[in-house]
């Protein structure tokens, strides 16, 4: 009768094992984001929409009849301007995404025309070297969107106000950092066409 031995054993052992190994290349782990907008697509098409709208939905009119303010009353509008909040929050999640460029191939910035603007290609090149600084950026854009948010859900003109120069405040620190880093006008003026050589 046969008896195994014990190296017959390890054999058998190892040439199970062996049947068992996937040789199968393993995939690549899929990125958990995949950028489709670009940056400039991201501002264009959720920051400034929602920001401008946040911005104009309050306000005060000098007219012939006297001071006009317009603010959220009715339900229906305080829901109007959280939803701009909730967008303008999450925008910056977008925009904080790993692998989204500045701007698609041969595309141009919108704001190409304002003066001392870096190009797209060096705006992308500033953001890769300084990313932590840009995500910071990002962060202080949330938390401006989520004061509005705050804000809006107490009913609270007064706050919300405040809150929206907040929002441009971290917009434009943004910008400062990124787009326009040499330019050396005041804060009030920068982003705004230089006015034309006499």
């Amino acid at each position: 009768m046969f008896k195994p031995t014990l190296s017959a054993l390890a054999l058998l052992a190892a040439v199970g094992l062996a049947g068992c190994r996937d040789d199968a290349p393993k995939a690549a782990a899929e990125p958990a984001f995949r950028p489709t907008a670009s940056i400039q697509e991201i501002m264009q098409s959720i920051v400034d929409p929602s920001a401008d709208a946040l911005w104009e939905s309050v306000s005060s009119t000098v007219t012939a009849k006297g001071v006009e303010d317009k603010q959220p009353r009715t339900d229906e509008e305080w829901t109007a301007v959280r939803h701009l909040a909730i967008q303008l929050a999450e925008a910056a999640n977008l925009l904080a995404v790993e692998g989204r460029p500045l701007a698609h191939p041969g595309k141009r910035l919108e704001d190409a025309h304002v003066a001392g603007i870096l190009k797209p290609e060096e705006i992308d090149a500033l953001i890769g070297k300084e990313r932590p600084r840009f995500i910071a950026h990002a962060r202080h854009l949330q938390q401006a969107a989520e004061e509005a948010l705050a804000a809006i859900d107490a009913r609270s003109v007064e706050r919300f106000t405040v809150a929206g120069g907040a929002i441009d405040q971290a917009c434009e620190a943004c910008h400062r950092v990124f787009w326009y880093p040499n330019d050396k006008r005041p804060p009030e003026l920068a982003g705004n066409p230089a006015p034309a050589a006499k």
